[in-house]
């Protein structure tokens, strides 16, 4: 016999090998015999386990339980129910005595059909918990189902029903063990019948975007539930239910990971939507008396966008088995999609639609606020007065030094400074600092701009560097309103947020707005000019930066940003964890979950901002709650 050939059966030397390995404290993930698979990435008190039935197709079910960290697929067909029964006795007989109890979690699908209450739609979800009669996990199953009963589908709540039953097992086959073969310790089971909103019940076809949603939120409630019951019957003390989460990362990912980052590294999405003769264009629209719409001249494209995005959904995200990480993933995958769109769609009427879908608009709230601030804040003031003021090559060595001062706690710092000809301003691009060669900065913004520009871009870039996902780096889907937002608020707290730089914030966002209303760039900038009293170049730069490519709503995001942060701090946000990386809000709660599984590390570098003079007694007032208007420094005249 061929010695490679896979076995027919779950042999003792099978289970005894596999059982080595957890024992050891080492991973195990193994092929079964006839269909399946074994995933326990360390040692934990609980197994989920799903059976694919015998007499009928059960598509998709299987995929509700990968991705945890403790699971078991397995063949029910009756050749293989010995080995499997034997297997799992041997996984609880191997946990049980050291946790002092172990839990079995068994899933299956509840048959296809119409709910028989007849008050739920079609995508309504449903979930009959099977509990064994006296058992005393009673705080587990009120754990779990109130985490099931929080799933929502196409804005339906999960209902949820507790059974007691004599035998906790899918219909027709027999229960798993409930105690470890040496009798030491307890092994309780629940069952979760799961009605498969997943797949449509008439045509058998399945539902991906409903299986997904269904799965994450029952993967929470497993690892809720889990948690409630380690912490009650074992000897085990987790710091969070999020802790029980997967730690252990499978090829499928890094894969992935690597192709995303390789398509979104091909190009430089803001280099190639910013003109390249921005001087010439200023002095042409100047020479016309500001009345006619300048010509931006855009980088020649490096890459083509379609052939790009062929690359891009030829990455296998769906083999990504962590819903999680899943989620991040195809999330990053349709933002690159509308970059390569929006490259495709230079200097035509729908690029500014596209920039919608990728940066958002102005919203009534945020436009009010930025009226108010272009009206309350006085045109003229001796901040950021260019008297004294620093020339490309001056701030650029302060820039160098200060990057300096992050390598020396970190040697991975690689950043490098650059001044360009086709730069307007200062740029971080890829973790490099671009300065424009006509670039002058004021003496009272140098230590604001360096917070910025280093101690936020610069520093979250080579923080996310050190993690193991590179889309950390590349920066996760919608990230640059939390990021630009957190880049204003190290300004203030480098006691340089002045009241020009507000009133440039807020221009910006009134010019956006002017732009999606139907605006041309002479209207915007002589707005820009006679009604809020900028001068010739600001205001040309303001439009600028709005209208290229055909209308970039980017510029929105500083002064949003702002308002998001300190409403975050306001809540007691942690600053923290805002280092780890380029990510947006609604990323926070994910960073911290993949920090409690241990699949990401805290960061390395720490902005040297939150130790400047004055910046702790700011963040305080920060965490008081604040507005807008409060962050400007009262002392100046």
């Amino acid at each position: 016999m061929d010695a490679r050939r896979k076995p027919t059966r779950i042999t003792e030397q099978f289970i005894e090998s596999a059982c080595a390995r957890l024992r050891d404290g080492a991973p195990l993930r193994r092929s079964l015999p006839g269909w399946g698979r074994v995933h326990i990435d360390r040692q934990l008190p609980f197994l989920v386990v799903y059976r694919r039935p015998e007499d009928r197709e059960d598509p998709e079910t299987d995929r509700l339980v990968t991705g945890e960290a403790s699971y078991l697929l397995a063949s029910s067909a009756r050749e293989h129910r010995p080995g499997v029964t034997a297997l799992v006795r041997a996984v609880v007989d191997t946990f049980a005595p050291s946790f002092g109890a172990f839990l079995l979690f068994e899933i299956w699908a509840d048959p296809d059909g119409p709910d028989e209450s007849g008050d739920q739609g079609p995508y309504s979800p449903h979930f009959r918990v099977l509990r064994a009669r006296g058992h005393r996990l009673s705080s587990t199953v009120q754990t779990l189902s109130r985490a099931l009963g929080e799933i929502r589908i196409k804005g339906d709540l999960a209902r949820v029903e507790v059974v007691p039953a004599a035998r906790v097992a899918p219909p027709g086959l027999p229960p798993l063990p409930l105690r470890a073969a040496s009798g030491e310790a307890p092994c309780s089971i629940l069952g979760i019948a799961v009605r498969p909103v997943y797949r449509a019940a008439e045509a058998g076809q399945s539902l991906p975007l409903v299986r997904r949603a269904l799965h994450r939120g029952l993967s929470r409630a497993l690892k809720r539930a889990a948690f409630e019951f380690t912490r009650r019957e074992t000897t085990h003390r987790p710091p969070h239910y999020h802790a029980l989460g997967r730690r252990s990362v499978v090829k499928a990912v890094w894969d992935v990971d690597r192709e995303l980052a390789s398509v979104s590294g091909s190009f430089d999405f803001l280099l190639q939507v910013t003109p390249v003769n921005s001087a010439q264009a200023w002095r042409e629209f100047r020479r016309n008396r500001f009345q006619t719409e300048p010509v931006f001249v855009s980088r020649p494209l490096p890459v083509d966008p379609s052939l790009l995005k062929r690359r891009l959904y030829a990455i296998p995200v769906e083999r990504i088995e962590d819903p999680t990480l899943d989620m991040l993933f195809r999330l990053q995958q349709i933002e690159i999609d509308r970059k390569l769109t929006l490259l495709g769609d230079r200097g035509r009427p729908e690029f500014r639609y596209g920039s919608l879908q990728l940066y958002g608009g102005v919203d009534d709230g945020l436009l009010s606020l930025s009226y108010e601030l272009l009206n309350r804040l006085p045109r003229r003031t001796r901040d950021d007065s260019t008297r004294n003021a620093l020339g490309a090559e001056e701030f650029a060595e302060r820039a160098r030094a200060e990057i300096d001062h992050y390598r020396r706690i970190d040697p991975g710092v690689t950043a490098t400074v650059e001044i360009r000809e086709d730069v307007t301003g200062l740029m971080v691009s890829r973790g490099n600092l671009l300065v424009g060669r006509e670039a002058r900065i004021p003496l009272s913004r140098v230590e604001a701009l360096l917070s910025h520009e280093i101690g936020t871009h610069v520093l979250t870039y080579f923080n996310a560097r050190a993690q193991p996902f590179r889309q950390l780096h590349v920066g996760l889907a919608g990230y640059e309103e939390l990021q630009e937002g957190l880049a204003v608020t190290a300004e203030y707290l480098a006691g340089g947020l002045s009241r020009p730089r507000l009133r440039l914030l807020a221009a910006r966002v009134v010019a956006v707005r002017r732009m999606l209303d139907g605006a041309s760039f002479p209207e915007v900038f002589e707005e820009l000019r006679q009604a809020y009293g900028f001068d010739q170049s600001t205001s040309f730069t303001v439009a600028m930066r709005v209208f290229r490519s055909g209308g970039l709503t980017k510029d929105a995001v500083y002064l949003r940003g702002l308002t998001v942060l300190l409403d975050y701090l306001k809540q007691g946000g942690d600053l923290d964890i805002l280092f780890v990386g380029k990510i947006a809000r609604s990323h926070i709660e994910i960073i911290r979950e993949l920090q409690w599984r241990g699949v990401l590390r805290e960061p390395s570098l720490r902005p040297r901002w939150l130790e400047l003079p004055g910046a702790p007694e700011r963040v305080i007032r920060l965490r008081n709650g604040v507005n807008v208007f409060d962050l400007i420094d009262r002392r100046r005249k």
